[in-house]
């Protein structure tokens, strides 16, 4: 990509838009009309792709809106931008690479994907077989540990990317956990690696250091932390008594996912246990990747594969679908009609399953690292505003704490509903599907934001005149909702994929790039600086601001007591 991005401010579509919003206002916007005014709304408005169902019927959009989104779509070149993320061409501009993370689950029937001279479709395979075969190997074990007795408990250590993504799925698939359990490690924060390290057994357990690099900090000082502990732990079982036999226990007991053999190597773990990560994976994209290594091992290699169906069943609805029927494209395009022309500042994510309850911080980091940007990718200044604040809860707990807000508040909140349905894990009382009262929930949400309650209904109700203001819901929040059969490995995978699309199709109408996170450097730089600060540097410390300078005076004395 060499040329400048389109100002979507520019087109002739955003100057539509600007004048359809305003129509809308003119109009009195108002879903209950809408629904009568065209019987056919649900169904008009309602879309498919694999397993999902999405039903857009509930947001500010009509007919018109989303024919001049499209249109907008059309002038920022989205399709276009489309077919060269999946070509392989280098839209990552920043970073000059490619962003490849479909690569990751292109199936084998397809044509090998060629970029710049390598077949990366060969490459993603191979690797894909080492640690779908090493995790048979754990299952079956073939893969020991130091003392001979089987790996029941697999221990992944990384943060970010590394974290986020394989702790959602290991708690979104409960149904289909096995006998080897699986934790998470990300926090630098002492408790995070020393609670887990306490429910643990060293003979028994398997490290997985997950760092591209080898050199993140969060990630590597609970690497050594827990070699540390597992050496002390085999020693004082008289296991481990010499330089030989901690090297063979690092080698049993830690395996790795990092480009960086060399870091791996002097870290202790086998080169043959490292498996690759490439530099064309941002993070947030790698849960299919080798960082999937933990779901692959407490899982199965069975599960995870139909995990990647589920991702390359949406990619192939987004790269070949027009626009106009595009489900990923359409969603993208309306959080941009909310966030430009509503002035929305954040989004919720409601999934109403317990087992989802990682999601909303899984889309936070995907969307807001991916999205959260004042610079358009040819370096200019952005034109409109960017990004989202995702953030949400499970259902139904969320309605006994914000959806007060959702509700009535001032602000416009476009909210995303998901659910499935048939349960995890069925249970029935003596008199109800319980399964039926979270769907029941979910549906009435939804509907009760849509449609709302008026003060006539309210009255009608026996509410007291002086109470009736309070019992008014405006109604008119917007909403989608997303529905499968089921939470499967693969409708997981392609939700996954779904919203890696729709935070793509954003990033590609603003101009920005989607694929780079430099703002999350500058702190961590800046810690390197204040850590040797912190253990009494004086030379640090003056370089230092005076706030970071009175705190670090703070924590030293009480430190000290």
């Amino acid at each position: 990509m060499t040329n400048s991005p389109v100002d979507p401010t520019s087109t002739t579509a955003w100057s539509a838009l600007k004048g359809h919003i305003q129509d809308l206002a003119a109009d009195r916007i108002d879903l209950r009309t809408w629904f009568a005014q065209q019987p056919t709304r649900v169904r008009d408005f309602t879309l498919g792709v694999a397993d999902l169902r999405v039903d857009l019927s509930k947001n500010l959009v009509q007919t018109e809106t989303m024919r001049l989104l499209v249109a907008l779509g059309g002038e920022v070149q989205l399709k276009s931008q489309i077919d060269a993320m999946f070509a392989g061409r280098h839209i990552n501009v920043s970073e000059d690479r490619p962003a490849l993370h479909t690569a990751l689950r292109r199936s084998t029937s397809q044509p090998p994907l060629i970029v710049d001279g390598q077949n990366v479709s060969a490459a993603v395979q191979g690797e894909q077989d080492r640690f779908l075969g090493f995790a048979e190997d754990v299952r079956h074990q073939r893969h020991l540990g130091i003392t001979g007795k089987a790996l029941t408990t697999v221990v992944n250590i990384g943060i970010g990317g590394s974290d986020l993504g394989p702790a959602m799925v290991y708690r979104a698939l409960a149904a289909y956990h096995g006998p080897i359990q699986a934790r998470f490690v990300s926090n630098i924060d002492p408790s995070d690696l020393g609670e887990t390290l306490a429910t643990l057994d060293p003979e028994t357990t398997l490290f997985i250091v997950a760092s591209k690099t080898f050199t993140t900090l969060e990630t590597m000082t609970n690497g050594r932390l827990a070699r540390a502990w597992l050496l002390e732990m085999l020693g004082a079982r008289g296991i481990v008594t010499s330089a030989s036999s901690a090297a063979e226990a690092v080698a049993k007991h830690f395996v790795a996912v990092s480009t960086a053999t060399d870091k791996v190597a002097a870290f202790g773990i086998d080169p043959v246990n490292a498996f690759q990560l490439w530099d064309w994976v941002g993070g947030r994209y790698s849960v299919d990747s080798a960082i999937g290594l933990p779901l692959a091992i407490s899982l199965g290699p069975d599960v995870f594969r139909d995990f990647l169906a589920g991702f390359a069943a949406v990619d192939a609805h987004f790269s070949q679908e027009p626009i106009e029927r595009n489900v990923p494209a359409l969603l993208g395009l309306i959080n941009v009609w909310y966030v430009n022309f509503w002035d929305a500042r954040t989004h919720a994510v409601l999934p109403y399953s317990q087992d989802l309850g990682r999601w909303p911080a899984y889309l936070q980091q995907l969307t807001m690292e991916s999205n959260g940007k004042s610079v358009r990718w040819d370096g200019t200044p952005v034109t409109t505003s960017t990004g989202e604040i995702f953030w949400g809860e499970p259902g139904s707990n969320g309605q006994h704490a914000f959806f007060q807000l959702l509700h009535q508040g001032t602000q416009l909140i476009p909210a995303d509903f998901i659910a499935f349905a048939n349960p995890s894990v069925p249970l029935v009382d003596s008199s109800q599907d319980v399964h039926e009262l979270l769907l029941a929930n979910f549906i009435a949400q939804s509907s009760a934001l849509a449609f709302g309650k008026t003060a006539d209904e309210a009255r009608a109700e026996g509410t007291p005149e002086r109470l009736v203001p309070a019992r008014v819901f405006t109604g008119n929040r917007p909403s989608t909702s997303i529905m499968a059969p089921a939470l499967t490995p693969s409708v997981l995978g392609q939700l996954i994929a779904l919203y890696e699309h729709i935070t793509f199709v954003e990033g590609a109408v603003w101009g920005i790039n989607s694929f780079d996170q430099w703002g999350v450097e500058l702190g961590k730089a800046l810690a390197s600086q204040v850590v040797p600060a912190l253990a009494g540097d004086q030379s640090a410390f003056t370089q230092l601001d005076q706030s970071s300078q009175a705190m670090v005076e703070y924590c030293r004395a009480a430190r000290q007591r």
